[in-house]
């Protein structure tokens, strides 16, 4: 077996598929909430960007292309196009994450904020030119805001619960490579 799928990565990967599909479940079941209120963040976003700037090798491209692909057909969205928007994202954070381990909290947000301003124009852009329906624009931008509020929260919850860090400058792993 390839060292980099170790049975710890491949245990990260399980985990992470399993938070995937309770997300998406409880994103496509019928349960009641109010009109008018403030839209739900899209914690799978904000974890998946998390922990691919904490661990990349843990969330490989093809599981998030997937992954995001399977939630474009429950909420029967455009298939692919928010998959290709968020691999986009994560791979764009993926290439800067050694220049992120040596931000702090609020610069890494900013990074995040901008990337998903950044995809969710990009998305729109997209739908408008092909004249697909889409939700709102105040929605779809309250929905951004509140994901983007509550990244730090994620962050924590990564870190604190998950055990999802950002290796120290010069950790190595099992096998000494540097992380």
């Amino acid at each position: 077996m390839n060292e980099s799928w170790r049975l710890d990565t491949l245990a990260y990967l399980g985990l992470w598929l399993l938070i995937a599909a309770v997300s998406i479940l409880a994103r496509i079941l019928p349960l009641a909430h109010e009109e008018g209120g403030w839209p739900a963040p899209d914690l799978l976003l904000a974890l998946t960007m998390a922990w691919v700037l904490r661990r990349p090798a843990h969330l490989p491209a093809v599981a998030i292309a997937l992954v995001f692909l399977a939630e474009d057909l429950f909420l029967m969205r455009p298939p692919g196009l928010w998959a290709l928007a968020v691999l986009a994202g994560t791979e764009f954070l993926r290439r800067r994450q050694a220049v992120v381990r040596e931000m702090n909290l609020m610069l890494e947000w900013a990074m995040v904020a901008a990337t998903l301003v950044a995809m969710s124009v990009a998305y729109r852009l997209v739908l408008v030119i092909v004249m697909a329906p889409r939700h709102p624009l105040d929605l779809s931008a309250m929905q951004l805001a509140v994901t983007i509020l509550v990244y730090p929260l994620v962050v924590l919850v990564l870190q604190s619960v998950l055990r999802v860090r950002k290796p120290a400058t010069g950790e190595v792993d099992e096998l000494g490579r540097r992380l």
